[in-house]
């Protein structure tokens, strides 16, 4: 099991960072993907629990994440639940409010389909992250 861990720290406040994070469509910049929202949450919201995303990264196969638990302001817990490269892939955000803003951390969790594979997805997925995230903090969205 691979895992990445990425914290960082926001001037906004965490309803305005939850807002952001939560639309799968603003996913596409954060990982240069292609994003195509499939559905609603099940539970009524729009980005709730069961609503779903297609993502498609460069030339990789297409994979659906779908999100199977929903704390508004605090936590976004998804899953692939279709497709990719990865296998057992759990994300999980967290969102904390600060005096002066917010603490965000993303932990993502997998296993490589394709065995010698896992130690590069990792190395990649923690630095594209990290500089979504600083990028993200230092020019607001």
């Amino acid at each position: 099991m691979r895992s990445v861990h990425v914290s960082q720290d926001f001037p906004q406040p965490v309803e305005r960072l939850f807002g952001y994070l939560s639309e799968h469509e603003n996913l596409g910049a954060v990982f240069g993907a292609k994003v195509r929202r499939l559905n609603d949450g099940t539970d009524g919201t729009r980005n709730g629990v069961g609503s779903a995303r297609e993502m498609r990264i460069g030339p990789m196969p297409p994979f659906v994440e779908t999100n199977v638990e929903v704390i508004p302001n605090e936590l976004i817990r998804y899953r692939i639940t279709k497709g990719g490269l990865l296998d057992n892939h759990e994300g999980v955000l967290v969102f904390t409010p600060r005096e002066d803003g917010s603490r965000f951390d993303w932990t993502i969790t997998f296993d490589a389909k394709i065995p010698g594979t896992g130690a590069l997805i990792e190395t990649k997925l923690a630095r594209d992250l990290s500089r979504a995230m600083r990028n993200l903090a230092a020019n607001g969205f």
